[in-house]
């Protein structure tokens, strides 16, 4: 499927040096994987996570989830060798902590070409710093490679000296600013993650203020958190029902030579009915996924 077609509605981290961890996320229902080399490791266990991880990669199994490594920034010990051998490796994208400037993300590309990296391999940013968050719209441009900004709100918040809200007030320039510059060039974006696991109310409610904001999905830290994130940010059967009716009714409108149809006493336009399409072909994406 197409990079913009693939459904992102549940982001999981697993932690890179828990080979238990690795295994389990063959199995579990999320859109994409994000294997992680960096908050989740201890320093003296960088090195043995990245062979777990290569290792992992090279075994495959994750059928049509979307399989992605977060490494150490080029600023550690460890991001230089991270990027190589996972490059090489051809996950779906590499996850860079900590962008700050094109120049962040030109880095990356060079020692990934070095690697060998297919061309498949992409590049997600993750945003989470302040100056990183000002130059939103000139990282989205920065390079083809690119395919998706990742909010990284606790970095955020924590650099901002701000206290998580309920209502998400210390984030919202960032996260509107951001998704302005990833819809801007073609990118997807990923909400933060939601800290309290065991909360589903305070979950749901999150995901939903994501989904109302336009985000494609959440990011996760618990696998508790992934039947909340994939109702949110996937369509319902009441939509998608809806949306077959309004793209066949404004087909008859067209065939008529009529520009506006309308379907439950409400008008459809052509956006409207580009907007139906991309929820059909959703649908039709995390069917796929399910019966794969």
């Amino acid at each position: 499927m197409s990079d913009l077609a693939r459904p992102r509605r549940s982001v999981l981290y697993m932690p890179g040096a828990k080979a238990r961890a690795l295994e389990k996320a063959r199995g579990l229902p999320a859109d994409s994987l994000i294997l992680d080399l960096e908050d989740a490791v201890g320093p003296t266990e960088k090195e043995a996570a990245r062979e777990l991880v290569v290792q992992t990669l090279k075994e495959g199994g994750f059928g049509l989830r979307e399989v992605t490594v977060r490494v150490n920034g080029l600023d550690t010990e460890w991001g230089e060798a991270d990027i190589r051998a996972i490059a090489a490796m051809g996950p779906d994208a590499i996850v860079v902590p900590k962008v700050n400037a094109p120049a962040d993300l030109h880095a990356v590309e060079r020692l990934m070409d070095d690697a060998g990296a297919p061309a498949a391999t992409k590049i997600w940013a993750m945003m989470e710093t302040p100056i990183g968050i000002l130059n939103a719209r000139e990282i989205a441009a920065a390079t083809p490679r690119l395919a998706c900004f990742v909010m990284g709100t606790n970095d955020l918040v924590k650099e901002l000296g701000a206290l998580h809200t309920e209502g998400r007030a210390e984030v919202m320039t960032s996260l509107g600013w951001c998704l302005l510059a990833a819809r801007a060039h073609g990118l997807a974006i990923l909400d933060g993650v939601y800290n309290a696991y065991q909360d589903e109310a305070g979950n749901r409610a999150a995901c939903r203020l994501g989904r109302e904001m336009g985000f494609d999905g959440k990011t996760l830290i618990h696998p508790a958190q992934l039947d909340i994130a994939n109702a949110e940010f996937g369509p319902s059967e009441a939509d998608v029902e809806l949306a077959k009716r309004q793209v066949a009714a404004f087909e008859e409108t067209r065939a008529k030579g009529e520009a506006v149809a309308v379907v439950d006493g409400k008008i459809v336009e052509n956006l409207h009915v580009e907007t139906a399409k991309k929820l059909i072909a959703q649908a039709e994406a995390i069917a796929k996924m399910q019966a794969g």
